[in-house]
């Protein structure tokens, strides 16, 4: 499965950003689909994930409420929707692509990465 983000951009505190996923290379069905952050000189954290069936798990409080996690199956395709942006949610967003059909927050559960889209947040 090759992931390609995009939706990524400079923004103010306060916006918002729809970051898209979009999966080709292989069967996307049964897969769980999460998205991770890495900020800079800092390890991967787990934002958010979806099972095929749409159900979903957040990370930490810090997006818990403010971000959503989707998918459209038909399309191959993730969302995630940043709402109310801090400037700490300034990093690096990637997909990623898990074929154990289990919600998971570790990346080492996650076989298939793209190649991030930047989130820059303004205060």
């Amino acid at each position: 499965v090759y992931l390609v983000e995009s939706g990524g951009g400079l923004v103010q505190a306060g916006d918002s950003l729809r970051l898209t996923c979009g999966a080709s290379g292989g069967s996307f069905r049964g897969y769980v689909m999460g998205w991770f952050r890495r900020a800079p000189g800092k390890e991967y954290e787990f934002v958010a994930a979806v099972n095929w069936s749409g159900a979903t798990t957040y990370g930490d409080g810090s997006v818990k409420g403010r971000f959503t996690i989707s998918r459209d199956n038909a399309k191959n395709t993730v969302y995630l929707h940043l709402n109310s942006l801090k400037p700490e949610d300034t990093a690096v967003y990637y997909c990623a692509a898990s074929p154990r059909g289990v919600l998971s927050a570790r990346p080492g559960e996650y076989d298939n990465w793209g190649q991030g889209t930047q989130v820059t947040v303004s205060s």
